[in-house]
């Protein structure tokens, strides 16, 4: 049975053939002019032309007096036809060679001296040597090639570009898996750029990515907004309910935190000035990992100075609906089992009724025994010493996962929302905001609390959770109460994360990003 060792070697050898031949087999210069997407799209206007392609070879067939290479590069695939020129004839397979319209010996590679070996400039350097048809045997699958050569079609009709010789870039040491030996997650992940190679739907799922963030970023630029990147190491963190990451910065010789969220720098900004501001970046927590979190992750938040809850809902609504649209051409979806339609004003539901309506609790004076054995009936398991708030939270989440919406939870308990205003019709709740889309919370925002006195009190009770151990619980941050006793006007501020994607795309957060955080594992054999 050939292993990949067995695979590995022969190309090894066929390295060392290269480079006795004086080729040098990873080149720095590639002259390529020409996406092989645009000879197919653009056929009529380049027939005939003289072009340079490039890209990785997926197939070779070689008949002794004729090739045919497979070339793909991140645009398109295209065949590479390659004869070898001597007596003119057409040789075998004659019914598959030759241009359209043409015989080979007219129309085929670009003019070329002495076999096509001074093709290439030498910049100064060695000379660039070609690989004829009669190296074809050096080349492998997942090796990148340049051509240059005439475009036209086959007899059998298939576009080509029509090349006397290749050139070599880079000599691939290891073969790429076929799509159907490469479905193993854990294989996937660890070799992502595998994955991407033979699987194009991943490749497509990360442009996909792109559009998300520069939808999201476009729109609140269009809005005036700022985009201002904050910092990731802090001294004291804060903005969510997360255990954070610890590190060591040696020129202060002091531990330091990567940031949970964007949120306290943000909100300085609008103390120091601006009215407008968002930041799209990492932010880390330290968590499980499934389906839904990764301790790495893109995240965005943005703040908006005279703004309050009620028109930030208006606002980010359009703005949920404006990346969806953007990035998959649609507003309706089916998330696992749920159809959801944003194309529609989504409602607006209290925190309080909905505990009320489906599990009897009251929020405002919990019954801690009740919470406890609802979450037992529910096999929710909590570590360590929890508070009354957090599992209130966690009987909510038993709400939100069998909820499709799209609506909005607002009026949170002042308790689980220590940076939000209080409602001042209601000043047990709190003017906190969040989108519920298939059992998810796909953002968060609410009226910021400006109130100095009020957030410090806030603080100092979050701090009571985390030295009770509670280590979700917020730091008390008391240079961000002394920004607000110099004064921050009323805002309103909002955070999403890359979470909304993987929801809408339907795959899981280990899915959806270019390479997601593994176990260590080093396989000695490979």
């Amino acid at each position: 049975m050939t292993t990949l060792a067995d695979y590995r070697d022969e190309r090894l050898r066929k390295l060392g053939e290269l480079r006795e031949m004086g080729i040098d087999p990873y080149p720095a210069k590639s002259h390529r002019d020409t996406k092989i997407s645009e000879i197919l799209d653009d056929f009529d206007t380049l027939e005939g032309k003289t072009v340079t392609i490039a890209g990785r070879i997926t197939a070779i067939r070689s008949f002794g007096k004729i090739a045919f290479i497979k070339v793909k590069d991140y645009f398109g695939e295209i065949q590479i036809f390659m004869r070898r020129e001597d007596k003119g004839g057409a040789g075998e397979s004659s019914d598959l060679v030759g241009p359209v319209g043409g015989s080979a010996e007219t129309v085929g590679a670009a003019p070329a001296t002495a076999g096509g070996r001074d093709r290439y400039p030498t910049n100064g350097h060695s000379r660039q040597r070609g690989l004829d048809i009669g190296h074809i045997k050096l080349l492998d699958t997942g090796d990148f090639i340049e051509a240059t050569g005439t475009v036209n079609k086959t007899q059998t009709g298939e576009v080509s570009v029509f090349a006397n010789e290749v050139r070599l870039l880079t000599k691939a040491l290891r073969p790429l898996p076929g799509r159907d030996g490469f479905t193993n997650k854990e294989e996937r992940y660890r070799r992502r750029y595998i994955d991407m190679n033979v699987n194009e739907e991943v490749r497509e799922r990360l442009v996909r990515r792109n559009k998300f963030w520069q939808a999201t970023r476009q729109f609140m630029l269009d809005h005036g907004f700022i985009e201002i990147n904050i910092p990731v190491l802090e001294h004291t963190t804060g903005g969510a309910d997360a255990t954070p990451f610890v590190t060591h910065i040696n020129a202060y010789d002091e531990d330091m935190y990567l940031r949970i969220s964007h949120e306290l720098p943000l909100k300085r900004l609008l103390g120091g000035g601006f009215e407008r501001v968002f930041d799209i970046g990492p932010r880390f927590r330290n968590e499980g990992v499934d389906d839904e979190h990764l301790p790495e992750h893109i995240a965005f938040e943005s703040y908006a100075a005279y703004q309050d809850y009620e028109e930030g809902m208006d606002f980010y609504e359009k703005m949920l609906k404006y990346v969806a649209k953007e990035t998959w051409g649609t507003l309706q979806f089916n998330v696992g089992g749920f159809e959801i339609d944003l194309d529609k004003k989504w409602p607006r539901v209290k925190y309080a009724d909905l505990l009320m309506e489906k599990y009897g609790v009251d929020v405002f004076n919990p019954d801690e025994e009740q919470l406890k054995q609802i979450l037992k009936d529910n096999k929710v398991e909590l570590s360590g010493d929890v508070s009354v708030a957090r599992m209130i939270d966690n009987v909510w989440k038993l709400i939100r996962k069998e909820s499709a919406g799209p609506y909005w939870l607002i009026h949170e308990p002042t308790t689980l929302s220590p940076l939000a205003k209080v409602d001042p019709e209601h000043p047990e709740v709190t003017q906190r905001f969040h989108p519920i889309i298939a059992g998810t919370e796909m953002g968060n925002g609410f009226s910021e609390l400006n109130d100095p006195l009020d957030q410090l009190r806030r603080f100092e009770e979050q701090q009571a959770m985390r030295d009770a151990g509670d280590d979700e619980a917020q730091m008390l941050d008391m240079d961000f109460v002394e920004m607000l006793e110099y004064g921050m006007p009323p805002a309103c501020g909002w955070g999403n994360s890359e979470r909304n994607f993987w929801l809408l795309e339907g795959v899981s957060g280990r899915e959806a990003v270019p390479f997601p955080l593994m176990r260590k594992n080093i396989d000695k054999n490979k």
